[in-house]
């Protein structure tokens, strides 16, 4: 198999469907880090090889999506062609993104005539082929990625010269309700063109289709008639299918117009006050959404965290959602707000009607967040149940109206009671079945896993707030989902001499726009009806409703076979019985976790379904070189974990350049003041300068739960330069680790230490070693001073001594951090962010200002930003000329990378 040339295919699938096609116009080299090793390759040359002028070699001959709903439930099969053109063979990659909720399948590649099939297999007993496969030296790939609504499959195969290979793909998933409608989305990325692009979407709905609305953000008057959309009372069918001549920029040119989403919104008619049922081949699924039902009040808590690790952006970011939250609350509604770090500060002792004036007054509470100590979920939790519990006791809640917390937070609980499991069964006892707990667990520092259990114990859910950009619309649209409960305790009765197999059918709530929906199978097939009861809680009185389910004629609801797949509704509710067994998997008792685990597994295999206990081993052609690729589901923990880390075994020719790593980066400031983390493991490294007035304080560490706080000041050039610049650098830094009773000055002219209870001053001009009860200090003449703090992290400070007669510059200092994986979590601060991971990408080389630093493209932090390929020099080993360090330099004073903005670390004094 070649390792230097290859074409990536990927193929993006969102919600129903995204693509994005990849298909180099021109011929594009990239060679990883284990290539160029074999090649003689310096690392310190590890720039992107710019695309060459030679032609493309792989021809994208079709792409087909193909998606066909009926009744929710979603099948899609994506299907591609590709044309080797080139003389040889070469390698062609396939990939594509589907949603985290769908489960893959079938796969299946025909190379010359033959078909190769993906299996699903147990998930162990994959991941031993997949072992042995390595062991004997094969390439086999283990793909196990993700994102916030999508995870990657991917594959790769070696293709005979002038010969084809088809890709085909299918997945299937139930699609859920949210504030009133179904979404279809499809990205669609071709990057070049193709020559039969075709999106095709079918939806039946017995029901009756309300509305549909199809559009594509990247229609041009021109495209918008290529959108073929046809509705009827029950059908719709909708199509984009655009020549190469109209997906063309311009004329004669080899750009693609098609590249943005193009979405498909649509709901169903609602009649019934017990729903809706279809009855087909022997199971049976119920839809329940009734309309016109009011709203039930609700009481609600919000916990926000408010410790150290919120500070800049996201704090902001979830003061102004929740802003915007309370100002959508109902005058019925009753609210409180509690903030928490190590301690609780409540807004008020109870909840207070949404008034206009209470409104306003919670506001004014929640904009003076400042962020402060550790994080004390157990405490902050505890006092909202209790919250709740005492005003119902007191009569100061409406009888009929919901009670429910709601959690944010960052972190993990590392004040009061840290021991998760403790949390969780002194927040169940708390709540006692009373309330509900939604839980918000923002960015990749937070315990999801502890988060979700925890939720759905107490009747609510846990879901993940990215920590982008647009976080304050992830927490606004979280909470526009629960703002409206309709119905409560609502229970969905069957004949127990009709139906078996039953998924769940109680619910803790109904939520306006959402929906409630059942499936089971008949005892007897040849039963032609059944009673339905369903039962809840409603704002004025209990509500109740009864009705018929009836076998209609096939012929009547399901007349063209275009519109329907199989035994669709045994399928949905297989799928549906899957999902559920593996949330009770998770949160249930030992007993019900092992049994739940068990069904689980059994009806994946039955039903050929990529779950998280499953994986579909694709066996490709046999080489020397190839083994089996085994396409893995990931629970949201595993998929949580995947972001933290992004450790994938990808082909060795990939589309974008990137780092991610395991161990503990080295962050240090030396320059200008230039900071850099550093990562050892990929032999890469970012950076960024923070350019403000000479004498400005900032805070490079503070660790809350340890103790440790480093401290760094300013000092600028003695005069002008002529190019009017002034360089900035430190020369002045404060250290104390306050459980240690240790404080640290540090400056160009000499070291002031207070330890055992006593101050002493040393000079840069003598080595000296000092071994102290809780640190020890090394002075190495006119050149470092190294702190060890006991059982703790380890400083190295470099004394950079400049020319006394210079005419502009003055000595500074530079800071080193070892160890620095031994502060907690909650560690923060300029360079204590990047102590416990930084996850990037980076790709789209392109020249820069200067020919020998080009720019790209970094995806971080939510963040799309433009960086430039440059150097800065580490002095640890030779403190006068330095060590030059390729980096990615990150501009705008870090804007991006850093949490916040530059002058959310800057403090009054340097302790």
């Amino acid at each position: 198999m070649s390792r230097l040339r290859g074409v990536h295919l990927p193929v993006l699938l969102w919600g129903c469907v995204c693509i994005c096609l990849l298909s180099f116009a021109k011929g594009a080299l990239i060679i990883s880090e284990e290539q160029k090793a074999a090649q003689g390759v310096r690392p310190e040359s590890r720039s992107l090889q710019k695309r060459s002028a030679n032609e493309a070699q792989v021809e994208v001959l079709s792409v087909t999506v193909d998606c066909t709903v009926t009744s929710r439930f979603a099948h899609t099969v994506m299907t591609s062609v590709a044309l080797n053109k080139a003389n040889v063979s070469q390698e062609i990659f396939f990939k594509v993104e589907l949603p985290k909720t769908a489960f893959i399948t079938n796969f299946s590649m025909e190379i010359e005539g033959q078909v190769y099939v993906g299996e699903v297999k147990e998930k162990e007993k994959a991941k031993k082929q997949y072992e042995k496969a390595v062991s004997s030296g094969q390439t086999a790939g283990l793909v196990k990625a993700s994102g916030r609504k999508m995870e990657s499959f991917s594959v790769s195969v070696n293709i005979a010269a002038k010969s084809n290979v088809t890709f085909i793909l299918t997945y299937e998933e139930l699609l859920q309700r949210k504030l009133g409608q179904y979404e279809i989305l499809t990205r669609v990325q071709p990057k070049s063109l193709v020559q039969d692009f075709k999106i095709m979407t079918n939806i039946y709905e017995p029901q009756g289709i309300a509305f549909l609305d199809a559009h594509a953000t990247f229609l041009t008057n021109d495209l918008l008639p290529l959108v073929d959309k046809t509705v009827t009372d029950k059908k719709a069918h909708i199509s984009f299918s655009p020549t190469v001549e109209q997906q063309r920029k311009c004329p004669g040119c080899d750009g693609t117009l098609i590249d943005g989403d193009f979405v498909i919104k649509y709901d169903v008619n609602r009649g019934e006050r017990f729903g809706d049922i279809q009855i087909v081949n022997g199971y049976f699924v119920h839809f329940f959404a009734p309309p016109g039902l009011p709203r039930v009040p609700k009481n609600i808590v919000f916990v926000t965290d408010n410790s150290w690790s919120m500070s800049g952006r996201k704090l902001q970011q979830s003061k102004d959602a929740l802003v915007h939250i309370l100002s959508d609350l109902h005058e019925e509604d009753y609210f409180a707000v509690i903030k928490f770090d190590h301690i609780v500060l409540p807004w008020r002792d109870s909840l207070s009607k949404a008034t206009k004036e209470n409104v306003e007054e919670g506001k004014t509470f929640v904009r003076k967040h400042h962020p402060v100590g550790g994080t004390d979920i157990n405490l902050g939790v505890l006092r909202g149940v209790d919250m709740l519990v005492k005003d119902r006791q007191e009569n100061r809640l409406p009888e009929r109206s919901v009670d429910m917390v709601i959690l944010l937070t960052d972190g993990m609980p590392v004040s009061g009671e840290t021991n998760t499991k403790k949390i969780q069964e002194n927040v169940q006892s708390a709540i006692g079945g009373k309330m509900s707990l939604f839980s918000l667990g923002f960015g990749n520092d937070v315990d999801y896993s502890f988060l979700d259990v925890m939720s759905k114990q107490n009747k609510g859910i846990a879901r993940r707030i990215f920590e982008a950009s647009d976080a304050a619309l992830q927490l606004q649209g979280f909470y526009d989902e629960i703002a409206s409960p309709l119905l409560s305790e609502v229970e969905l009765r069957y004949p127990d001499n009709a139906v078996d197999s039953l998924t769940k059918n109680h619910f803790n709530h109904l939520f306006n726009g959402s929906e409630i929906v059942v499936a089971g199978r008949l005892t007897d097939n040849d039963l032609d009806n059944f009673l339905v009861e369903v039962l809840g809680q409603g704002f004025e009185e209990d509500y109740k409703a009864e009705g018929q389910a009836s076998t209609l004629d096939q012929e009547v609801p399901y007349p063209n076979e275009e519109y329907i797949f199989g035994d669709f509704t045994e399928r949905l509710w297989a799928y549906l019985t899957i999902q559920q067994l593996l949330d009770k998997s998770k949160s249930g008792d030992p007993a019900e976790k092992v049994n739940a685990t068990a069904k689980a597994l059994e009806m994946s295999l039955q039903y050929n379904f990529v779950t998280p206990l499953t994986s579909m081993v694709v066996t490709k052609p046999e080489t020397e070189e190839t083994g089996p690729l085994i396409a893995d589901k990931l629970t949201e923990e595993e998929r949580q974990q995947a972001e933290r880390n992004r450790y994938q075994h990808v082909p060795p020719v990939f589309s974008s350049y990137q780092h991610t790593y395991h161990a503990p980066p080295t962050q240090y400031v030396d320059g200008d003041p230039h900071f850099i983390i550093e990562l050892p493991e990929k032999n890469d490294a970012l950076c960024f300068n923070i350019n403000d007035k000479p004498g400005t304080i900032f805070t490079l560490i503070k660790d809350t739960k340890s103790g440790v706080v480093v401290n760094g000041q300013t000092i600028g050039d003695k005069k002008i330069p002529p190019d009017g610049k002034i360089n900035t650098y430190f020369w002045r830094f404060g250290i104390t680790h306050k459980t240690l009773r240790v404080k640290l000055e540090v400056s160009t002219s000499d070291i002031n230490v207070f330890q055992d209870s006593k101050w002493m001053t040393m000079y840069w001009s003598n080595s000296i070693s000092l071994k102290g009860t809780n640190m020890d200090l090394h002075v190495t003449k006119d050149r470092s001073l190294t702190v060890t703090l006991k059982d703790s992290v380890k400083f190295v400070i470099l004394l950079h001594k400049v020319w006394a007669k210079h005419p502009y510059h003055q000595d500074y200092l530079g800071f080193y951090t070892v160890d620095s994986h031994l502060l907690s979590p909650a560690v923060h601060g300029l360079l204590g962010q990047f102590y416990h991971g930084v996850e990037y990408e980076v790709s789209e080389l392109r020249p820069g200002e200067v020919p020998e630093k080009p720019d790209a493209t970094m995806y971080v932090k939510g963040h799309e930003l433009n960086v430039t390929r440059g150097w800065q020099r580490d002095f640890r080993q030779d403190i006068k000329n330095g060590e030059n360090v390729p980096c990615w330099f990150v501009h705008s004073n870090g804007t991006g990378l850093i949490d916040g903005d530059a002058s959310d670390y800057v403090v009054s004094s340097l302790f």
